[in-house]
């Protein structure tokens, strides 16, 4: 399996973009955006982590390449720093550093990075450019991909945003060195989730190489990068907006998980790929149980992800009723009845509108640590 730099394209009309994967991407990020970006100025935003490992690099490839930039905007490390008072500090900073409609934002870091770099970026002067450089696994696999932007509120998550499409993706694998294990394992319920959507040969190839990947193999790494980015630039392609039942797919287990996040009050007892790792399985479980999803398909799920180390119940407390209380919050719920992802089988997710909140406590009831 080859190491060599791929490419993933979004077909978006005039607002498709380029994937890069592949090692050695960051240093050489000002090439490649001096032939894409329409402006010289720019403004990288980071957080306090990143910074420390890969924010003189990236610099360094921009000025090289004749890029203008400000000091860097570095946020503070967390879930917590996508909220209002930040985003108007990367407005402030930006409208300080004089730039114009036709500069960009660079976001380098992981989700919550990205997520409120390109809100930042989708307001000021009524949106200007912005690129992604993600590094973590579950930002180069899920967040940094698609266009959605958004900031956190005391109602929940990602309920203040929009959808804003980034101009370029760099993605550079060898950032990965320097991530946690408890990062990566994260990032891989993301790229599990993929699998479970609708790819079930991909789940069986999972199966055989969640060790590798896990332990930073570059060639598995590079393969559940490129095949899970493939699966989400077809979806949003297809359905940008989420007018469909089909972007909203993405969100299998992300109804449970983000209730669960909630619960925790995002305060780093459980990552947000934890949290999908757990909600991925309660879905497949009330799907078993509702008789839409054969329960061999949930046990070897359940197999699967103990064996990879990922979480399956939370570290914390948390009954069924208040699970569905904070559930009522999602999104994707209208006239207030809850909508799940849910799946007939491993590969085959699928939309589930007006289901029954008694019906989705019980099950979570069953389980023993509720």
């Amino acid at each position: 399996m080859s190491t060599a730099q791929r490419s993933v394209n979004v077909a978006l009309a005039a607002k498709s973009y380029r994937i890069d994967i592949g090692p050695g991407l960051m240093v050489s990020a000002g090439k490649t955006l001096s032939e894409i970006l329409p402006s010289k100025r720019i403004c990288v935003v980071t957080d306090e982590n990143v910074a420390k490992h890969y924010v003189m690099p990236l610099m360094k490839s921009l000025e090289a390449a004749g890029f203008v930039a400000g000091p860097p905007i570095i946020l503070p490390a967390g879930e917590e720093t996508k909220n209002f008072k930040n985003l108007q500090s990367i407005v402030d900073r930006c409208l300080s550093y004089k730039l114009d409609r036709k500069s960009t934002l660079i976001a380098l870091g992981g989700g919550v990075v990205g997520d409120i770099t390109g809100f930042a970026a989708s307001m000021i002067m009524r949106g200007i450019g912005f690129v992604q450089i993600p590094t973590t696994l579950l930002a180069q696999v899920d967040s940094a991909v698609g266009g959605k932007t958004a900031i956190n509120t005391e109602q929940g998550k990602n309920l203040v945003g929009s959808f804003y499409q980034p101009k370029h993706v760099i993605i550079d694998t060898d950032v990965l060195t320097t991530l946690p294990d408890r990062e990566r394992k994260a990032g891989y319920a993301e790229i599990l989730k993929y699998a479970l959507i609708q790819d079930p040969q991909f789940f069986d190839w999972l199966e055989e190489n969640a060790g590798p990947l896990l332990s930073g193999d570059t060639a598995a790494l590079t393969h559940a990068i490129e095949t899970s980015c493939a699966i989400k630039a077809e979806i949003v392609s297809a359905d940008e907006k989420e007018e469909r039942d089909l972007r909203a797919l993405l969100n299998l287990g992300h109804t449970y998980g983000h209730a669960l996040e909630a619960l925790g009050g995002y305060d780093g007892r459980l990552l947000h790929g934890e949290a999908v790792s757990i909600g991925m399985l309660l879905a497949f479980t009330y799907a078993a149980a509702a008789g839409l999803c054969p329960a061999k398909d949930v046990e070897r799920i359940k197999a699967h992800l103990e064996k990879a180390g990922l979480m399956i119940a939370p570290p914390f407390p948390a009954s069924a009723k208040d699970i569905v209380k904070k559930m009522r919050d999602d999104k994707k719920n209208t006239d207030g009845k809850l909508t799940l992802v849910l799946a007939r089988g491993i590969g085959q997710a699928f939309i589930e509108h007006d289901i029954q909140e008694s019906a989705v406590q019980m099950c979570l009831e069953n389980e023993t640590w509720t």
